[in-house]
């Protein structure tokens, strides 16, 4: 690797808005920002609107559509069967 030309990678804290989940990980981000974490350093906040904590997929909380096929619709629409 040539020096001087990549980012700084470093550990920042990124937190869920939505729920306000914290947990930290190393990322190339940086921010005004910065927090306190429970090993008593100081870390760069990185706020973000989804993470697993939130979203539906991991949470469990997914909605399913059934998709009916076309002929199913098809006769749905016109009446048959």
């Amino acid at each position: 690797m040539q020096k001087g030309i990549h980012p700084d990678y470093h550990l920042v804290v990124f937190q869920d808005s939505t729920t306000g989940f914290k947990f930290i990980s190393g990322s190339t981000a940086t921010s005004a920002e910065t927090v306190e974490w429970e090993d008593g350093n100081t870390y760069p906040l990185i706020r973000v609107e989804i993470t697993s904590d939130s979203h539906p997929f991991y949470t469990g909380k997914q909605k399913f559509t059934k998709a009916d096929g076309a002929v199913d619709r098809f006769n749905k629409k016109y009446g048959l069967k």
